[in-house]
């Protein structure tokens, strides 16, 4: 991420979460760019996503514009009188040929996808790229602000590696632990 050195950013706080839990989810399916639908469960925890961000200070949400974030973000905060923006620079990254096949095949061999395109699709460093530049825009118009960002693993593998310095190679060898939300700091 090159910032220009001639201004003084204040910063933007960042509060990412997940999309939740979609039907592909439950059957072990890796949707990728594929739309996707939240379960009953998903329902219920984007319910809940609401409840906990409603009264959170956020002035702006940002989404990815597949459907299963932004079934989220509708879910979750719908109602709100916040701006809500649909960004295809938040999606997954894009599996290519292998959008929607069985997620337990798809991951066992992700290292290898790392720098190389899954066919038809993109790498995971092209996906992380991708979401540095809808950081860098984000200082445009929130500068100071506190905003909510819906996402998915490619978001938060950005996010670790643009703002809290974690090598991809490591990103990629970690296991995913759901948790209510991460906060982030973009300088």
């Amino acid at each position: 991420m090159r910032r220009s050195t001639k201004l003084l950013f204040m910063g933007i706080n960042i509060v990412f979460e997940t999309h939740s839990i979609t039907e592909d989810n439950e059957r072990g399916i890796a949707t990728g760019w594929h739309h996707g639908r939240l379960s009953q469960e998903g329902r219920r925890l984007a319910t809940e996503l609401g409840n906990r961000r409603r009264n959170d200070g956020i002035q702006a949400i940002f989404t990815s514009d597949l459907g299963r974030a932004t079934e989220t973000v509708e879910i979750a905060l719908g109602e709100t009188s916040l701006p809500i923006f649909h960004d295809w620079r938040l999606r997954e990254c894009d599996y290519g040929d292998k959008n929607g096949m069985p997620a337990v095949e798809l991951h066992s061999n992700r290292r290898q996808y790392l720098d190389k395109p899954y066919p038809g699709g993109e790498s995971w460093r092209q996906a992380i790229q991708r979401v540095d530049r809808f950081l860098e825009d984000l200082h445009i118009h929130w500068e100071g602000k506190r905003v909510l960002v819906i996402g998915h693993v490619a978001t938060r593998w950005a996010f670790e590696h643009y703002l809290n310095h974690i090598a991809l190679e490591d990103l990629i060898e970690a296991t995913f632990d759901w948790q209510e939300g991460w906060e982030y700091f973009l300088p």
